[in-house]
């Protein structure tokens, strides 16, 4: 498959690479000093697991031209740099298929206008990567835990995106073809905008944030909000495994949470936001237009939104002041205790 990655990021950096070497014709569009760095040096990854090092050749190009041509351009920007670049991609009429692939709360509606809805795609990466140096550190998450995530406009399982995938495979990403990818974008972007926002809360450290229970209390508040948010548009909650989150207990929300926050890992899931506080402003406003539609309060959200402004005062470490709300414990154990009760009255 002859694939264009535009744009040369931790991500798109570490696709290219990886579909390069797996056999396909793969070309990547950088610009300045990152241009000249692929050129000269190659895409340098390190798996953050194993530790290996090596360098992936791609041909590296400055821009798109309108003859240009491609079985698949994979659009790997920030959410607010895909809307000047939709111009350059629908002056090009040979490539059948461009995926978008990243962050989108907002939905197709823009890149269809400018492109046509045969031609566009949604997608999002099942990986993650940090830059140390001149080499990419990175991280594929496991089918389980978040494959790569693909799907058509209208759902169905075509060809070329069993194509797409066999491709993504192939590179060595689990992929899963969503039948509802806006939904499940917009799952994610329920998630992550509270996730990136509490993280910019606690000073842009992600072990602080473990430890500052009113900023995880925040989150988890506000992803549940978010939650209520989709659900009143109509929107399913995807994939349906996250629905979980919406009536466990929030004081074991919060130990997942924390668990989560505190794994090894974590610095490279989700250092992608560490500088990305634009991109997340971006999702935040699109999904707050989706809230505005509805009467859901968002107080958690609203509390979140204003970490954006990076002159805002960030909580004081290991804050713990917000009460966490216990009220479904003690109903659950209350619920528990007359089973219990009516067990030993029927014997």
């Amino acid at each position: 498959m002859k694939i264009l990655v535009y744009g040369a990021g931790n991500i798109g950096s570490l696709y290219a690479a990886l579909l390069q070497e797996s056999g396909h014709d793969v070309s990547i569009l950088a610009r300045g000093r990152r241009l000249g760095d692929i050129r000269e040096h190659g895409i340098r990854i390190e798996d953050a697991v194993s530790g290996e090092r090596r360098t992936a050749r791609v041909e590296a190009i400055e821009r798109l031209f309108p003859d240009d041509s491609f079985d698949l351009v994979l659009v790997i920007l920030p959410k607010n740099a895909v809307a000047e670049v939709l111009p350059v991609l629908a002056a090009n009429r040979h490539t059948p298929s461009v995926m978008f692939f990243g962050n989108n709360a907002a939905g197709p509606d823009e890149m269809i206008e400018a492109l046509g809805s045969n031609r566009v795609l949604l997608g999002f990466p099942g990986a993650a990567g940090v830059t140390d140096g001149h080499c990419l550190r990175y991280l594929i998450m496991s089918a389980r835990e978040q494959p790569t995530t693909i799907g058509e406009l209208d759902g169905t399982r075509s060809k070329r995106i069993e194509a797409i995938a066999d491709a993504l495979e192939e590179a060595g990403f689990p992929v899963s073809i969503c039948p509802e990818m806006d939904a499940w974008l917009k799952t994610h972007a329920a998630e992550i905008s509270p996730t990136a926002n509490a993280l910019y809360l606690a000073g842009v450290d992600v072990r602080r944030l473990a430890r500052t229970r009113d900023a995880l209390v925040l989150m988890v508040r506000a992803i549940r909000e978010g939650f209520r948010v989709l659900s009143a548009q109509g929107i399913a909650i995807t994939p349906a495994s996250h629905r979980i989150f919406q009536w466990l207990p929030e004081p074991l929300v919060l130990a997942v949470m924390r668990r989560r926050v505190e794994s090894d890992t974590m610095r490279i899931k989700i250092g992608h936001a560490v500088g990305a506080r634009n991109e997340m402003k971006t999702i935040a406003d699109e999904f707050r237009a989706l809230a505005e539609r509805t009467s859901v309060p968002t107080p958690a959200m609203d509390r979140l939104y204003r970490c954006l402004d990076s002159s805002q005062q960030d909580l004081a470490d290991g804050s713990a002041e917000i009460p966490v709300n216990w009220n479904a414990v003690w109903i659950a154990l209350g619920i528990v205790a007359f089973l219990v009760v009516v067990f030993f009255l029927v014997l």
